[in-house]
């Protein structure tokens, strides 16, 4: 037993409760709309980061009290130790849900084969503890970017060798997801850019890049993987110009490789920001797109311009982000994951279920709000208002070819249109959903 501070389940005591180790808002069988809480949000704890990362960041070592992280001579037993751990956690935080990269569930060998060998153990031993615990693989996703190998990229590195190395690890990977019954396969290109065009070839790298995705694309099928493929665009960090800066930037490339048939998207909150956008934006344009897939449930501070990997505490924000997700019809094989660090100096263990406890509840009571906001129809009227000219005669005339820049003009002169703007009313649109978010229960 890791987590002997927390001797039982995490429960739903209502927002009026105190205890600090209990959901407020998050109850899971609560039926919001037409499903639960837990069938809405599909939430997910991430691996890595709240398993394999001991706290160290680039000016210092690691801080946390993570007995499964000791220096050993046994990699595989100190494996199974953060297995067990982690499978402690997500049973006791009652999160459906978790994800992990390859190298972080297994540790990395000297070479290739060791390392299937040992993924392929461990997958085994995790696909036990699923049976056990009832919690479910949201996405696996292979680990491109750690090593020294990847440091110019994988699939858009300039040596093939890279290339290939990073193909058969992808295997590897994918068919373990598959194997432990995967809702999705997550190809995150943490260092799939360029630093200089002074050493790039900007073309070749974007037709390795494109023929890397359709050798997955052909391997899923082959293995009869049925779930979901996921791009997770990131604008930069590591690398100052990523080739999947945002989710119309990654739509764009699809499209130019024949692939937006065959891969969605993974969004991030802190993505979404670094990319000079807001995190609905993001949602609503993959919406927009057909390409909409997961969320990674994060958030960054507006006072440093890296991906810090917060918790998300503002419901503000998430209520939008899952506003435009349910008014997309929700999630079919994504879910929202949390890609959540703690912060250095919250050393304790049970500081992970604070944490993720307030994640939780910050997404069940955005839930709320969201589905209040569809029920009395908040912004649905005011904006279908804002556009009704467009279903008059002249907006559909304009939309179906009937008019060109010839008639319009002629249009114009002879009745002497004179168009007057009109509010936006956006502030007053915002005080709306600040009432809804104040009421929602």
């Amino acid at each position: 037993m890791f987590f002997t501070d927390v001797t039982a389940p995490i429960a739903y005591e209502g927002p009026d409760s105190t205890n600090p180790l209990a959901f407020r808002w998050y109850d899971a069988d609560r039926v919001v709309g037409s499903k639960t809480m837990r069938d809405h949000l599909r939430m997910a704890v991430c691996y890595w980061h709240s398993f394999h990362w001991p706290g160290s960041d680039v000016f210092g070592a690691g801080t946390f009290d993570r007995p499964w992280l000791a220096p050993t001579d046994d990699p595989m037993a100190a494996a199974r130790q953060k297995m067990d751990a982690a499978f402690e956690f997500f049973g006791k935080l009652g999160a459906p849900f978790y994800s992990f990269h390859d190298y972080d569930m297994a540790p990395e060998a000297d070479s290739l084969a060791e390392s299937q060998a040992r993924l392929d153990e461990l997958a085994d031993e995790a696909g036990k503890k699923m049976e056990e615990t009832g919690v479910q693989l949201l996405w696996g996703t292979a680990n491109l970017f750690s090593h020294p190998r990847y440091a110019a990229g994988a699939a858009t590195n300039p040596d093939p060798e890279v290339f290939a190395h990073a193909a058969a690890q992808v295997r590897n990977a994918l068919e373990v997801t598959h194997r432990l019954g995967g809702a999705n396969y997550v190809l995150w290109g943490g260092r799939e850019g360029y630093e200089t065009l002074l050493n790039t070839d900007l073309r070749r790298e974007g037709q390795q890049l494109g023929r890397f995705l359709h050798l997955v694309a052909e391997h899923a099928d082959r293995i009869g993987f049925t779930g979901t493929l996921l791009l997770e665009p990131k604008p930069q960090e590591p690398t100052k110009h990523q080739y999947d800066h945002d989710v119309a930037t990654v739509h764009a490339f699809l499209q130019r490789h024949g692939l937006d048939d065959r891969y969605k998207v993974n969004i991030e909150g802190n993505h979404a920001t670094l990319s000079g956008h807001d995190f609905a934006h993001e949602v609503a344009v993959a919406i927009d797109a057909g390409i909409f897939g997961s969320i990674d449930a994060n958030q960054g501070d507006d006072r440093l311009g890296w991906d810090t990997d917060q918790f998300p505490r503002s419901v503000e924000m998430m209520s939008l982000v899952v506003y435009e997700i349910l008014k997309g019809g929700g999630f079919d094989t994504g879910g929202f994951m949390f890609d959540t660090k703690l912060r250095r100096q919250s050393l304790d263990r049970t500081d992970l279920f604070h944490a993720h406890i307030g994640g939780m509840d910050t997404m069940a009571r955005s839930l709320l709000v969201a589905q209040a906001l569809i029920d009395d129809e908040t912004l649905t009227g005011p904006v279908a208002e804002r556009y009704a000219g467009w279903d008059g005669e002249l907006g559909r005339g304009i939309l179906d070819g009937t008019h060109d820049l010839a008639s319009l003009h002629g249009l114009v002169t002879d009745q002497d249109l004179r168009p007057q703007a009109v509010s936006g009313r956006q502030e007053e649109l915002e005080r709306r959903v600040s009432r809804v978010i104040e009421q929602a229960r």
